[in-house]
């Protein structure tokens, strides 16, 4: 028997099926608050009756209306966000939309709590990796603005407290994580999904499969979150292509979101992640890889280079898809493929003059020396890029 814990969020309440605006409505009333700043999806709010729903549900405690975030976070906008929303006073942040608007809504509450204005005053807050590799945390005050996260993809950031936000001024996405910044509520609302693009859906869904794929092939995992992940994994590996093959399916839909969920409870309970998060976080900030592709890419090549360090573990993974003799590498792959996912570097646009850029970035995320086989140095990472490569080379 080994040891271990799971550390828990400061996430009070989950609604499961309930429109948006019913339930934001509902926990804006709860939280007594009375200047709600909305964070939206530029798309949902200027070709959909979406966002104007949510806004007459809040009614007169709706404060401000912000839309555009761009991908990944960048600082920039994420500042500007803040600007916004600290001009009205906000007394709650609500999200609606993407991986990088829930991520920016958290970061805002930073903002927000420590008077955040310029590119530079974030850089005391966000997570690094020392010379020595040691994951250093800066320690400060968490936020007094809480947030409600009311995603429509599946990368599940929504119950991390952990956020992302890329530094334009060297391409590099950085976390920041404080407990009160996981959302106070979070609304699954399958009916706001349907305008996500089917590309969007799909490859952010393999994105929380990626997240219960190197939950099972941790070696610092537990039961409980192994169970998480296996859940999840079976829930996703049943939902995306039933979401795929009738994209008006709401249960499939639903089935989805709480497969993300459960993939991302073993990472919050603090089961570390490995190199295709590691080199995710590196493809997404510097080469501008949608979130979502680069699980798509990375996946399936990291669980075959991990083989010799974790593949009796590997097996559990084959026996969600329902064939336990496969190997997982092989059956990850054909899953992708079939949802009609880019599988390589060369087709998101990584080309191998960006390898060595991007093994160096990945040294310095937090996930890149708790992979299952041990990464020491830069050079550790070519030869995952190479499997993932995709070119005649």
């Amino acid at each position: 028997m080994t040891p271990s814990s799971v550390l828990l969020t400061a996430t009070e309440k989950v609604y499961l099926g309930e429109r948006a605006g019913t339930a934001i409505a509902a926990e804006a009333e709860r939280l007594g608050s009375e200047r709600v700043f909305l964070l939206v999806s530029r798309t949902l709010n200027r070709e959909t009756d979406e966002i104007e729903q949510i806004r007459a549900a809040l009614g007169p405690r709706l404060a401000d209306c912000w839309d555009g975030m761009p991908p990944h976070a960048p600082r920039s906008a994420v500042l500007a966000a803040a600007a916004a929303a600290r001009k009205v006073d906000a007394d709650l942040i609500v999200t609606v939309g993407g991986g990088s608007v829930t991520d920016a809504g958290k970061i805002i509450s930073i903002c927000l709590k420590h008077d955040l204005r310029e590119h530079d005053d974030l850089e005391p807050y966000h997570v690094y990796v020392n010379d020595a590799g040691e994951v250093i945390k800066p320690a400060f005050e968490g936020p007094d603005v809480r947030v409600i996260n009311c995603p429509t993809t599946l990368s599940g950031g929504e119950f991390n407290p952990l956020s992302g936000a890329t530094d334009e001024k060297i391409q590099h996405k950085q976390g920041y994580e404080h407990r009160l910044m996981a959302p106070i509520a979070i609304v699954l609302d399958p009916a706001l999904t349907v305008h996500t693009p089917e590309w969007l859906w799909l490859s952010t869904g393999v994105r929380a499969l990626d997240h219960a794929l190197e939950t099972l092939g941790s070696l610092a995992s537990n039961y409980f979150c192994d169970g998480m992940a296996d859940s999840a994994l079976r829930l996703l590996v049943e939902g995306l292509p039933a979401v795929k093959a009738d994209p008006t399916d709401l249960d499939a839909r639903l089935k989805c979101q709480v497969g993300a969920w459960q993939s991302m409870v073993p990472i919050i309970a603090g089961v570390p992640m490995g190199l295709s998060h590691a080199i995710g976080h590196i493809l997404g900030g510097t080469c501008d890889v949608p979130h979502g592709y680069c699980s798509c890419v990375m996946a399936p090549s990291v669980l075959a280079y991990n083989v010799p360090a974790n593949g009796e573990r590997q097996r559990r993974i084959s026996a969600c898809f329902g064939e336990p003799e496969r190997p997982a590498s092989e059956l990850v792959d054909t899953f992708i493929r079939g949802l009609g996912m880019p599988r390589s570097l060369a087709e998101v646009g990584v080309g191998r003059d960006q390898f060595e850029r991007v093994a160096e970035y990945t040294m310095q995320d937090f996930w890149a020396r708790t992979n299952p086989r041990l990464i020491e140095k830069a050079a550790d990472v070519l030869p995952v890029l190479d499997l993932a490569a995709g070119d005649a080379s």
